[in-house]
């Protein structure tokens, strides 16, 4: 209890972090658009307001995902994580997808419109690289001691914000010093294959979690190590595991000696839980217990 209750604080400090920055980066970066007119700053901001949003819907998220099982919901409420995830890719493909089309316009434009006061615009990316890297590496702290499957889409999209700051700042470095605005405009279209792509790796793990996909091969693995080497267990057969946001759902079916007597086997079955618990605390186990031989 003190371990998932220290996880769910955890994720909320990062939730809460997540939409602190964002609401900083998007009032930073209204500014700078208005000063520059750049439309490399445009798809930064543009992703930071998605940012935004998506960091409240996924504070919610895990707010929601905390709370314990109940008649309707047996197994949990983690499963909202995955649709919050889901939800973000689809919201950043849009991004990407207004993005790109939008550069590609300017930059086939006979006469794109000019860029100015690029210097402020050049202050305010870098301000935002700083706030944005801070924010992931503890994100990806939280989502390394919690799986959290929405701190871990928050910090991927975010890790995705910070190559279109540098290359924003080079667009706008490059048009001050040499008068060259195409560049904003490539910068630009690689920001937009970048959420595109990003966009697709987050959708493709939400959906997966969703459709009921079996946990990662070396969990899988190493559950059935702890099983096989287990004092007292025989054999174990139907091994089978789902996921649902940051949990794990185990069921596992043990092969006991027939002639011990029932507390016997259930002390054995009982520790075999603790030790998976313990090794993998993301999990919730069921084990089953069938008589060697028999089952």
């Amino acid at each position: 209890m003190n371990q998932r209750t220290g996880s769910v604080g955890l994720n909320l400090s990062a939730g809460i972090a997540s939409v602190a920055v964002a609401l900083v980066l998007v009032v930073l970066k209204l500014w700078a658009l208005g000063t520059t007119a750049s439309l490399s700053v445009a798809a930064s901001l543009a992703d930071s307001a998605l940012d935004l949003m998506m960091s409240v819907g996924g504070l919610m998220a895990i707010v929601y995902a905390a709370r314990p099982a109940d008649e309707d919901h047996a197994f949990g409420h983690t499963s909202v994580e995955d649709l919050a995830a889901l939800a973000q890719s689809v919201f950043i493909l849009i991004s990407g997808g207004v993005i790109g089309w939008s550069a590609l316009r300017r930059l086939l434009a006979d006469d794109p419109a000019p860029l100015a006061g690029q210097e402020g615009g050049i202050v305010v990316m870098a301000i935002s690289i700083a706030l944005t890297l801070a924010l992931v590496l503890w994100q990806r702290r939280v989502a390394r001691a919690t799986g959290s499957k929405v701190v871990s889409a928050d910090s991927l999209h975010y890790m995705s914000d910070l190559m279109p700051s540098i290359g924003a700042i080079a667009a706008l470095w490059i048009s001050h010093q040499f008068g060259v605005g195409q560049v904003d405009s490539v910068v630009a279209l690689a920001a937009a294959a970048m959420l595109v792509i990003g966009s697709l790796r987050i959708g493709k793990g939400a959906w997966d979690a969703l459709m009921d996909r079996v946990a990662d091969p070396e969990l899988i693995e190493g559950i059935a190590g702890i099983s096989r080497d287990w004092p007292g267990v025989k054999g174990f057969h139907d091994l089978k595991t789902r996921t649902a946001g940051s949990r794990v759902f185990v069921h596992i079916h043990i092969e006991l000696d027939g002639d011990q007597t029932l507390r016997e086997a259930h002390a054995i079955g009982a520790g075999l839980r603790r030790r998976i618990l313990e090794t993998y605390p993301q999990c919730d186990v069921i084990v089953h217990k069938d008589v060697a031989g028999e089952s």
